[in-house]
């Protein structure tokens, strides 16, 4: 990708919604993917952010949640906080996802946390653990977002 422009140009009202030190969870906008699978935003800010997601709705045929749906979890938190982190007239973009599923989940919600482990000019990397009702870690993430001028 680099070199290259990227076909996105984000909407003015999407920036503005992500401008500034932290972010009204209730005005982050999160796209069709993130609210199907039942994506709510608790907190944002550039080094954190936390999010729950339910487990029933977004299970593989063997009744577990897919793990696929932890991985938009993750991506879907490590962004927000790479695009706050990116602030006005730029926005974060996913450029390398890793997950690592330790157990499975069957009911309730998750829950993530992204911790900003990186952020720099061009690039932001964020951790997220994402664990079950009890506690327990369900997954481990690891999100690198390019950041770029909108």
């Amino acid at each position: 990708m680099t070199g290259q422009t990227l076909p996105f140009n984000p909407p003015q009202d999407l920036v503005d919604r992500l401008a500034g030190p932290g972010a009204d969870p209730d005005l982050i906008p999160l796209g069709h993917l993130a609210e199907r699978l039942g994506i709510r935003i608790l907190e944002a800010t550039p080094d954190r952010v936390v999010g729950v997601m339910p487990v029933e709705g977004n299970e593989q045929p063997y009744g577990l949640l897919h793990g696929g749906a932890s991985a938009a979890l993750a991506e879907s938190l490590g962004s927000i906080g790479a695009a706050l982190h990116a602030g006005p007239g730029r926005y974060a973009v996913g450029v390398d996802l890793n997950a690592t599923h330790h157990r499975p989940a069957t009911s309730g919600h998750v829950t993530g946390v992204a911790t900003a482990v990186f952020r720099g000019r061009t690039a932001a990397t964020y951790e997220i653990a994402i664990s079950d009702e009890t506690g327990k870690r369900i997954s481990s993430c690891r999100l690198t977002c390019m950041l770029r001028d909108a």
